[in-house]
């Protein structure tokens, strides 16, 4: 089983065609798949409106976990990650910025044997879909990017040039070594993640994708200030900490 998990925090409205789009996605998919929508925290009738989404059309792929405190992204898809039970478990923006095909391509990726497989925006090979009225914003988040790589790089040591990426898949043997020994719920989790990777010795693939930017986009904003606190905590955390090395996974299955 492939599992894929979609942190949810406030989607509003949006949370109708993602739970159509899901539903169109498992049904159409020969190999067994689950789903498992995370609410963290909602307070925008998200709970509601998926019960409802449920009652009218549902699916036992498709499931939904929720808490009452929001707690962040990275909480979010820490108890997804766990509560998932797919041998290849992957997470996503809610909002699906990348599409099926590249979500199928990472978790196709890890099926094969790779540990790891995270999508990389500014691969010489990936994609931007934007209307024209979003350069400006593009252009922002590109010289971010950079900032917050640039940083990742002198604090962490991490050389990934896109660890804020949010399509990243691993095998269950690398979600239930790692992900327990995390902390962070915050925008930096990514980071935590690709580091517990680092030191347990866990090969992390690069793969291009496809995005589209839209209007109300979930990815998150951060100032330097917050962005240097939060690295230097993980940095902290993990001064000391290493992991048990997690042997390359045998495939487990052919890459569809």
């Amino acid at each position: 089983m492939i599992s894929l998990v979609l942190p949810t925090y406030n989607p509003g409205a949006k949370i109708d065609t993602t739970w159509a789009a899901v539903l169109r996605f498992v049904r159409s998919r020969t190999e067994p798949w689950e789903v498992l929508f995370v609410l963290d925290g909602c307070s925008d009738g998200t709970p509601e409106r998926l019960d409802k989404l449920a009652e009218a059309d549902a699916d036992p792929r498709v499931k939904v976990l929720s808490y009452t405190a929001n707690r962040g992204k990275g909480y979010a898809v820490r108890t997804g990650l766990l509560a998932a039970i797919g041998r290849v478990r992957a997470f996503t923006d809610v909002d699906l910025a990348y599409d099926f095909d590249d979500i199928l391509s990472v978790t196709a990726r890890v099926a094969a044997g790779t540990p790891a497989a995270i999508a990389r925006r500014n691969h010489p090979d990936s994609m931007l879909l934007l209307p024209d009225r979003m350069l400006g914003y593009a252009l922002r988040r590109k010289v971010q990017s950079m900032a917050f790589s640039t940083a990742t790089r002198l604090v962490l040591g991490l050389r990934h040039p896109d660890t804020q990426a949010g399509l990243k898949a691993f095998t269950a043997d690398v979600v239930e070594r790692v992900v327990p020994h995390m902390t962070c719920d915050g925008f930096g989790f990514d980071c935590e993640l690709l580091l517990a990777c680092k030191r347990g010795g866990i090969p992390v693939t690069e793969l291009p994708v496809t995005v589209r930017f839209e209007e109300g986009s979930t990815t998150s904003t951060f100032t330097g200030f917050q962005m240097l606190r939060e690295l230097w905590t993980i940095r902290r955390r993990w001064k000391k900490k290493m992991l048990p090395s997690v042997a390359e996974a045998e495939p487990l299955a052919k890459a569809a």
